[in-house]
């Protein structure tokens, strides 16, 4: 059996400017963990400190994160918001894709100070953790992105991270990893859980030929 919980870190306001809205807006900042047979992992852990023009720029209210011992972290990308929690957890390997770790240590991707301490185990393209939980490469966002994939059997949970903002643009621009998805969910509902929207998202996708 799978479970799936929703961590509420606090949330951040993200200029106007930069997604190219009206006003500025808040947005939560979401981190999941994950229950599966023979163990736990943690998806995402929250906005990191140490910038001051970050800080500045965002304006975070942070919540704590308070989960115990977990077997592993996954975070879907290393921007500062995702990866605010890691070295919290020195001994857990923390799953990264080998492309977004060599942006964020080429610098200008993330707070540099928030990547040390971390035990970071590299993987490549998708990566089965147990059954029924899957890393799959989730490119958009950021190059390396990636995302969770948990088959409970009747149903198909995806923790999507930021490979897309808000639940209602999910699928806009349509990109090519959502046909992965849906291979993998072989006609079953599909529910998408995000890292900055408390919306879900819920459908089936078309299985490929």
């Amino acid at each position: 059996m799978i479970s799936v919980e929703r961590l509420d870190l606090g949330y951040l306001t993200r200029p106007a400017a930069e997604w190219g809205g009206p006003h500025d807006r808040e947005e939560p900042v979401l981190a999941y963990l994950v229950r599966y047979g023979g163990g736990s992992l943690l998806f995402d852990t929250g906005m990191g400190t140490g910038s001051p023009e970050t800080d500045a720029h965002y304006r975070p209210v942070r919540r704590p994160l308070t989960v115990g011992e977990v077997d592993l972290v996954v975070n879907s990308h290393l921007h500062f918001d995702h990866i605010g929690g890691n070295q919290g957890f020195p001994d857990t390997p923390v799953l990264v894709q080998r492309t977004e770790l060599a942006t964020a240590r080429a610098g200008d991707h993330t707070i540099d100070s928030l990547l040390p301490g971390v035990r970071y185990e590299e993987v490549e393209g998708e990566f089965g953790i147990a059954d029924g939980v899957l890393l799959l490469p989730t490119p958009g966002h950021t190059e390396g992105h990636q995302s969770v994939v948990l088959d409970h059997g009747d149903r198909v949970t995806v923790l999507a991270g930021q490979a897309y903002d808000f639940a209602h643009e999910f699928g806009t621009p349509y990109r090519p990893w959502i046909a992965r998805i849906g291979e993998l969910a072989r006609g079953r509902d599909v529910r998408v859980l995000f890292a900055h929207d408390r919306e879900v998202w819920e459908g089936r996708l078309p299985t490929p030929r």
